[in-house]
């Protein structure tokens, strides 16, 4: 007599049975066609690169004419700034900076940014942070070694934070530096943290773009970008739009930047004519103070020159008499100086 279950335990049968048709089973997966050992059926995220280096060749290959603009404008501002005193270097970046900031949002004029570098005055708990930054922004646009030699530490960032921009800069090789900075900004503001990131990589890629200079650290420490108009900033679209537009931005701002040149060039020249009866080593090492910055006070003169109050005091009102600078206060205390441009 059969016993209950002993069909559980019966033999199976030496052929299997037919199969289910193919075309029953569609809503099972299909067969697998990669190597991923989860083998789930899901939608991939795009794995390509976010940016390629051979888009960015192809568009400055397409760019050739506009990018050899830039380079020979870029040339005669490097040449000036390597002949000039080294003033104008710190007047250039400060105006780059007060540029940027206004791109940025914070919006500073030269001549605060300058107070504040110089003095630590004009800020107020709202904008000290942000002074800071744009502070920081000056000093790395005219000293420090380059960014290709440590992107970490350029941009005061933890090696592990910017190790992606330092292997992309490693895949740009062969680019020229100009458009190698234009892909580094572009990243920066994608991977960088949020606060300042628009700042950093203008920065980062400013004195990056400088590296085609033919005496790099001599001439010009930096490739203005905001001087002459923010417009390289916003490129949008594919690589050749976005090139495009940084190299058409680059451009206007280095002329923009020779432009400024000139007119302080004229007046050095003109103050140097003016003041060549008057005596002593003060008066040349204040032109040089005024040449630099924006605005200037007393106690800023006199730290630079190392001259005492009153001789720096002296030679500020001969300088005001013969119509070389003007005092923008109107006040008797806290008084500043620019030249007369």
């Amino acid at each position: 007599m059969p016993r209950p279950f002993d069909d559980d335990f019966a033999e199976e049968p030496d052929e299997e049975p037919a199969g289910i048709p193919e075309e029953d089973l569609w809503f099972l997966p299909g067969p697998y066609e990669d190597d991923d050992p989860l083998g789930q059926p899901l939608p991939r995220a795009d794995r390509r690169a976010l940016f390629d280096p051979e888009e960015w060749r192809a568009a400055e290959q397409a760019l050739a004419g506009p990018l050899a603009g830039l380079s020979l404008a870029f040339g005669e501002l490097d040449l000036r700034l390597r002949q000039g005193p080294p003033g104008l270097r710190l007047r250039l970046a400060l105006q780059e900076v007060a540029n940027l900031s206004w791109w940025a949002g914070t919006r500073f004029p030269v001549e605060r940014l300058g107070l504040w570098l110089a003095l630590r005055v004009g800020s107020t708990a709202e904008s000290e942070a942000a002074l800071a930054r744009a502070g920081w922004a000056t000093r790395r646009l005219t000293h420090g070694p380059a960014p290709a030699q440590d992107i970490g530490g350029f941009l005061d960032r933890p090696g592990d934070t910017t190790e992606d921009l330092t292997l992309l800069l490693r895949a740009l090789t062969g680019l020229h530096p100009v458009t190698q900075a234009a892909v580094l900004f572009q990243a920066w503001r994608l991977i960088g943290p949020e606060i300042a990131r628009d700042l950093e990589a203008a920065v980062l890629a400013a004195r990056h773009g400088a590296a085609m200079s033919r005496l790099p650290g001599q001439g010009a420490p930096f490739l203005p970008l905001a001087t002459g108009g923010p417009g390289g900033l916003q490129g949008q679209g594919e690589p050749r739009r976005k090139l495009g537009a940084w190299i058409a931005g680059a451009e206007q701002s280095v002329l923009a930047a020779l432009l400024h040149l000139e007119r302080l060039t004229a007046w050095r020249q003109r103050a140097e004519t003016a003041t060549g009866d008057l005596s002593g080593r003060v008066p040349a090492l204040l032109l040089d103070v005024i040449e630099g910055w924006p605005l200037v006070a007393a106690p800023l003169a006199e730290a630079e020159t190392g001259a005492s109050r009153a001789a720096v005091q002296r030679n500020l009102d001969r300088l005001t008499e013969r119509g070389l600078i003007e005092e923008v206060t109107g006040q008797g205390r806290f008084r500043l100086w620019r030249a007369r441009l």
